[in-house]
């Protein structure tokens, strides 16, 4: 008779005729919604909920994780904020705002019953503005917060693009971006061209188009337009001015961030990983996590380095030695 995995074992659960997905009602202004979750393993100590990037992206950008999270025992759950591919989509943009997405997040965690004594919030790109938000609004529920490839300051984000990034492009490709951008063309189909070829594979994820993960081209093909537009602009080069994240800054706040945070950051990140690293720095428990060979997706170009210091994070604070 071969043991039983406790960690596996799904018996008992409402979830398991569905193989740990749940449907989670979530209470609007507009009306009441579903949004999707998929926990995997059992793990009373540490379960890390998932928040994607984007805005309108999926969870699907860390299906990596199964190569690693069920091995070392830890309980994670992919999630897809409303409006994303495997959750309901309303229309209209009045729910797209920070505060309404913080309460969805409380919402899913209460359902999910998830507390200090086992709960991590992992947020990347957008997801962690959205980590960083939740913390400030609830982090007596947290036992810790891990925030992955985003600065806490859009406009020194926008800088690090447009002053860093940009010029190592070759010129001419990046004056027909600045053109484009400035006449506002982002329908041009030349324009996710150019960028694609010069910037999301430099800094989003480095590998050529042809040899990106299918998790992270199927995030791409699943992506909400009318989300992503409406909060982050057209592209990963930076927030644009009518967006509704142009003005968000945290910088000044991150000193009230007390429950165990780690900071991720790649060489080749679309955001300036020296300014991740101050953000750990500034917050009372902080940790930086330095993917020397990462971008934006560090979970994939840089995935050693990126699992074994999330792991590490997630068994020290657990264990009591952070």
């Amino acid at each position: 008779m071969t043991q039983k995995n406790n960690y596996l074992d799904y018996s008992g659960s409402e979830d398991q005729f569905t193989g740990g997905i749940n449907m989670i009602p979530i209470s609007t202004p507009k009306g009441e919604f579903n949004v999707w979750t998929k926990r995997v393993g059992n793990n009373p100590r540490i379960r890390v909920l998932l928040l994607h990037g984007g805005p309108g992206a999926t969870h699907e950008l860390y299906e990596c994780f199964d190569g690693y999270f069920p091995y070392e025992g830890i309980e994670y759950i992919y999630y897809d904020q409303l409006g994303s591919y495997y959750s309901d989509q309303p229309s209209g943009n009045e729910l797209w705002t920070i505060e309404r997405f913080v309460d969805e997040v409380e919402q899913v965690r209460k359902t999910l019953g998830l507390n200090r004594d086992n709960f991590f919030l992992m947020g990347q790109s957008w997801g962690g503005i959205l980590a960083m938000e939740y913390a400030f609004a609830h982090q007596e529920n947290l036992k810790g917060l891990i925030i992955s490839n985003m600065m806490s300051d859009v406009k020194a984000y926008n800088k690090y693009a447009k002053e860093v990034l940009g010029p190592q492009m070759p010129k001419e490709v990046l004056d027909e971006v600045l053109e484009m951008e400035e006449n506002e063309d982002f329908e041009n189909p030349r324009y996710e061209e150019l960028l694609m070829k010069h910037h999301y594979t430099e800094h989003v994820l480095r590998m050529p188009l042809e040899k990106w993960p299918n998790s992270i081209t199927r995030t791409f093909d699943h992506l909400n337009p009318e989300v992503y537009v409406y909060m982050q602009g057209p592209s990963e080069f930076g927030i644009i001015e009518k967006a509704t994240l142009n003005d968000w800054d945290r910088s000044g706040d991150l000193d009230k961030i007390k429950v165990p945070t780690l900071t991720i950051g790649g060489a080749y990140d679309t955001m300036d990983p020296k300014h991740m690293e101050w953000m750990a720095g500034e917050m009372q428990k902080g940790r930086y996590l330095h993917c020397p060979n990462g971008s934006h997706l560090s979970q994939y170009d840089d995935q050693k380095t990126y699992i074994e210091g999330v792991v590490k994070f997630l068994k020290d604070v657990d264990e009591g030695q952070f």
